[in-house]
């Protein structure tokens, strides 16, 4: 006769100790053994959004005091949880979705706890970075995480033309409504650049879309569904035997329109050239100078 499986003991945790716990992107079943023993065990659990995470938390019955942490009381609640560390408690660091610090709430915190000489805890797990990279089909062996670009139409052509001269594959965060105006950014400083988006990773409604930027910019046109939802867009790395069509090289026009203008015409007349912003060209040029 076969008996019940038992359940696992929740194991001790270390006291005075910062856990880094990745929770699911999507579907509720990635979440790790470890994570669920940590957060059932710890005094305090902290939460970028305490109504989204406490569904999580109800789902696994997990019943631990939340406590709210974003980006707006982040460095607020630093002293109060420095307090509850100097005190034994154990305390776990979650974010809406993945893993926390990536685009997310923490790193102030990390940082603090770090120089005072608190452990800091990785509890490893789900992150829309890597499944993406994961499925891709883009070289994985080197590759940057470049987070959300600017909001504002310059800076994110500045940011994108950067990004496009990098070797390896990159890896973006976009929001849905921008997506488009971002694709066609891309396909502007070279069409047959090889891109990928992975859309609701995990979630029913999970679609990778592979092509070229200018491919993927006409699937995601005609199809409104590719602007909903989370998405991680991929980037194809430059080929190292050439330049993509169209990409200035930013710095050597900012130098060259230099010796003919006083600095602040020269960074104006690059942003009329390129469709950047003056200001952020100008102090681009000042750095220049300086490095000279």
């Amino acid at each position: 006769m076969s008996q019940a499986p038992t359940q696992r003991p929740v194991p001790a945790l270390y006291t005075s100790v910062l856990y880094v716990v990745a929770t699911p992107i999507g579907h509720l079943g990635d979440i790790t053994q470890r994570a669920l023993e940590v957060l059932h065990g710890v005094t305090r659990i902290l939460a970028e959004d305490t109504r989204h995470s406490l569904k999580l938390l109800q789902h696994y019955g997990i019943d631990r005091p939340l406590v709210s942490l974003h980006e707006h009381n982040e460095r607020q609640r630093i002293e109060q949880i420095v307090n509850w560390l100097a005190a034994g408690d154990s305390l776990a660091l979650i974010s809406d979705a993945g893993t926390p610090l990536i685009s997310d709430p923490g790193y102030p915190l990390v940082t603090a706890l770090a120089e005072r000489g608190y452990r800091v805890v990785p509890v490893p797990g789900a992150s829309a970075v890597t499944a993406a990279m994961s499925v891709a089909g883009l070289p994985s062996d080197r590759f940057q995480f470049c987070g959300f670009p600017p909001a504002k139409a310059g800076p994110r052509q500045t940011f994108l033309g950067e990004v496009m001269r990098f070797g390896g594959t990159s890896v973006l965060y976009e929001s849905p409504r921008r997506l488009q105006e971002t694709l066609a950014m891309l396909r502007d400083l070279d069409a047959q650049r090889p891109l990928v988006i992975a859309r609701e990773l995990t979630k029913q409604f999970e679609t990778i879309l592979r092509g070229t930027a200018g491919s993927v910019l006409e699937l995601v046109a005609a199809d409104p569904d590719q602007r909903r939802g989370e998405l991680v867009l991929l980037i194809g790395g430059q080929p190292a035997d050439q330049a993509p069509p169209g990409q200035v090289d930013v710095d050597a026009l900012l130098q060259t329109l230099a010796v003919h203008l006083p600095p602040k015409q020269a960074a104006g007349e690059a942003a009329r050239l390129l469709g950047s912003s003056k200001n952020e060209l100008y102090r681009r040029l000042l750095n220049l100078r300086d490095r000279q």
